[in-house]
């Protein structure tokens, strides 16, 4: 590919690199699917730096044209011949679960998603994470925020997060609506962590706690290793019962309600503002704290309302957020916002716990949001999580039987399929594992490991794993029935 640029011209290079392979693509010039030349081949033959290719296909990535393979390079996305359909079908039954047992082991299905993770040329839907593609920037990075931030490795560090990133943290959150002081933040090992810490604060064994159904199967752990007993209310299109709430609210005085607003893990379900003020009323109401769990939230494809916490004026909400999902997992930084009396009893549990989060992973996810590489990761992904759901709602249409139904979310990296009665999960997941393709089932989202069949996809994958893994999943659901 050979890019013509005038160096005499007052547009940026970068610019004219992304509007020349734009031209090409409205053309035909290019085709979907065809690979674009490596960042080093482009920068050589145009001569150009390699920050400037990488620009200008970051660039192009926010414009929906091209996409990153990891390992693979840069390809020119697929047109769809049709848009999938809009609107969603999802309508569970609405049964409240109130399990008489245990209700999962988190590390069971931790070391089966290690298993699967180590499995070769499998394809795996039932990943919980981002993919690694679009992170050429990472090792620049991580060596300029080890340079700077040698002398606190040497040192005492706060408890509750490095002041400079938890100053940034709450100039992110104002873009969601939620104006907090970096004083109302405590930095953590993930959100998992800050869930651990609530649990420890708040719950008492024997206490009732409120959980959506399906919910994050890890805060359901945490739950059984506290000694509470958890009530699901099933989940509707707009999100948690309010109705089936309120009557639990009043029978059982539960000390606690778990919910997830934006881009609901597993189903990607986003409510309205009017449900998260009805939801904030009937805790103020019934005098039970709120926890708000939005991992997914900066992934969504249009602005989300505000979170329950910034229409909080009682500090009953406790808003959780985490770089796992945006990022890398493997750095383990999340975050709390606390407000109100309970805020130093908490980075006293955070002291005694660990003393401080990694002073390197802070010190990057810092560099990240300083220097704009963060805004321009989340626009990558984005760019291609959208992308990649259109691609696997078309291919469910196509292949899964009439009687199913999904959730169509508006961003994050799942969407939830319920499965008709008839189907064996069990034999689903064994079977699609002998035809390398990795699922998980929606059993374990359920607070009695039942629930209804379902399977939670994540869509954050290969476009080719994406057609071929649900054209699969759906000849193995037609002949199980």
């Amino acid at each position: 590919m050979k890019i013509a640029l005038d160096r005499e011209s007052s547009e940026p290079v970068y610019l004219q690199i992304r509007n020349r392979i734009s031209r090409l693509i409205e053309t035909g010039g290019v085709k979907p699917g065809d690979r674009l030349p490596s960042i080093r081949e482009l920068a050589r033959s145009s001569q150009v730096n390699k920050l400037t290719v990488i620009e200008a296909y970051s660039v192009l990535e926010a414009d929906g044209l091209i996409h990153a393979r990891q390992g693979a390079g840069y390809f020119i996305n697929q047109q769809l011949s049709t848009q999938p359909k809009t609107e969603s079908t999802f309508a569970p039954t609405q049964e409240v679960i109130i399990p008489e047992k245990g209700m999962n082991s988190f590390l069971d299905i931790r070391n089966a998603a290690l298993q699967a993770q180590a499995q070769k040329d499998f394809i795996n839907l039932s990943s919980g994470f981002p993919p690694a593609s679009g992170m050429d920037d990472l090792q620049r990075i991580a060596r300029r925020a080890v340079k700077e931030s040698i002398d606190d490795l040497f040192r005492q560090n706060h408890p509750q997060g490095q002041p400079k990133l938890r100053g940034q943290i709450a100039q992110l959150l104002v873009q969601h609506g939620l104006e907090i002081s970096p004083e109302n933040l405590i930095v953590t090992n993930g959100s998992m962590q800050a869930l651990a810490l609530l649990a420890q604060q708040y719950i008492q064994p024997g206490d009732w706690v409120i959980v959506e159904a399906p919910t994050f199967h890890g805060f359901l752990s945490i739950l059984e290793q506290a000694g509470a007993r958890a009530i699901g209310i099933p989940m509707t299109a707009e999100g948690m019962n309010l109705q089936l709430l309120e009557q639990y609210l009043q029978s059982h005085q539960p000390k606690l309600i778990y919910t997830i607003s934006s881009l609901h893990n597993p189903t990607g379900i986003t409510t309205s503002l009017s449900h998260r003020r009805q939801l904030l009323a009937l805790a103020d109401q019934y005098n039970c704290w709120v926890v708000e769990d939005n991992a997914y939230e900066w992934l969504a494809f249009e602005p989300t309302p505000p979170p329950i916490k910034a229409l909080d004026q009682c500090d009953r909400a406790i808003y959780l957020g985490t770089f796992s999902k945006t990022l890398m997992p493997g750095l383990r930084v999340g975050y709390m916002v606390v407000t109100g009396k309970d805020y130093q009893p908490l980075v006293e549990r955070k002291l005694l716990h660990d003393m401080h989060v990694s002073v390197v992973s802070q010190a990057i996810i810092s560099e990240y949001l300083a220097t704009g590489h963060y805004r321009r990761r989340l626009n990558h992904l984005r760019t291609i999580n959208q992308q990649n759901r259109n691609v696997m709602l078309q291919a469910l249409e196509q292949h899964f039987p009439a009687d199913a139904s999904w959730t169509i979310p508006n961003g994050g990296l799942f969407l939830w399929v319920h499965l008709p009665k008839t189907v064996a999960m069990p034999t689903l997941c064994r079977k699609a594992a002998s035809e390398k393709v990795l699922i998980s089932s929606g059993s374990a989202f359920f607070a009695d490991q039942q629930g209804y069949p379902a399977l939670r996809l994540n869509f954050a994958q290969p476009l080719e794993d994406i057609q071929r893994g649900i054209e699969i999943l759906g000849r193995l659901i037609g002949e199980g029935e």
